[in-house]
């Protein structure tokens, strides 16, 4: 894994100190025992952003070990109806552009001593129009322990490469199990944060028709290509996911929409959003995982 060591914003009473030492890398317990890792999957704003502090310092508290955090777009193509109804709030809302977004990350990440935040941004809604140099050392300098570009142009891959690199900033890189062989062992090369390795093709929610342990074959493949952790998501929903994922020989697993279906049924219940979502948490972490 690389050196992900760098500083956060100073000035401010948010900030955290000068990082002295690397942060532990994505999915870091896959080495000391043999429970998957957990990575979810939650749009900035859904719930609204004073909630959601609440809410990640209790993943942190019950030991999931990646948020996968997006700044909320509109209309994705990749996305199913239930992260499609979490964005749109989110934006209706307001406050969740990228810039409240690195802000929140700015103030929550030095009280985070286990989970890792991935933040998800689209190319088109959140950076076209910034330097991308400039917009990934800002990601890095809020705290993103990983940076997951959506859309991005093939032709803006390779800076988009060499400016994290430069920003110390540990990168996600995707592809299909159906991708062909060299998109994969490129995706797989690339990643220096994770591989997110999407089941099938589809939208979000949706689960592969053979199962997810029957991907073995696929993640035996990409192992020859990276040293750095793959996690399955697309269709993963319940802890017997999880385990199927875990079987196929993946480092973790992402649920996405079921994740974000548990945050809306909350909100939409009057219920406490955070214990809400703890009692769905412990529902999906592998036995390892989970506080004595």
């Amino acid at each position: 894994m690389p050196d992900t060591t760098r500083t956060r914003p100073a000035g401010t009473a948010t900030a955290a100190p000068t990082a002295t030492a690397a942060p532990a890398p994505f999915f870091a317990h896959r080495t000391q025992g043999p429970g998957p890792g957990l990575a979810l999957f939650l749009n900035a704003g859904d719930p609204p952003l004073p909630v959601l502090r609440d809410l990640v310092l209790m993943l942190d508290e019950e030991g999931v070990d990646c948020l996968e955090l997006a700044v909320p777009f509109p209309d994705s193509i990749t996305d199913g109806p239930v992260i499609r109804r979490s964005a749109a709030r989110a934006l209706e809302r307001g406050g969740a552009d990228l810039d409240d977004v690195l802000a929140f990350i700015a103030d929550v990440r030095p009280h985070l001593a286990h989970l890792r935040i991935a933040l998800l941004a689209d190319w088109s809604h959140s950076l076209k129009h910034r330097d991308l140099a400039t917009a990934t050392r800002d990601i890095a300098a809020a705290g993103a322990d990983g940076l997951l570009l959506h859309a991005l142009p093939p032709r803006l891959r390779e800076a988009h490469l060499e400016t994290a690199a430069a920003a110390r900033l540990p990168v996600v890189t995707t592809c299909y199990t159906k991708s062909p062989p060299h998109t994969q062992a490129q995706a797989a090369a690339h990643a220096s944060a994770y591989l997110y390795l999407v089941a099938h093709y589809g939208r979000s929610g949706t689960a592969p028709a053979a199962g997810h342990a029957a991907l073995a074959h696929t993640v035996t493949g990409l192992r020859a290509h990276t040293t750095s952790p793959i996690a399955v998501g697309f269709g993963v929903s319940t802890r017997q996911d999880v385990e199927a994922v875990a079987a196929a020989g993946a480092d973790a697993a992402i649920i996405g929409s079921a994740a974000v279906a548990a945050v809306e049924r909350a909100q939409e219940a009057g219920l406490d959003v955070t214990e809400a979502f703890r009692t769905f948490v412990r529902s999906v972490l592998p036995a390892p995982h989970h506080p004595s």
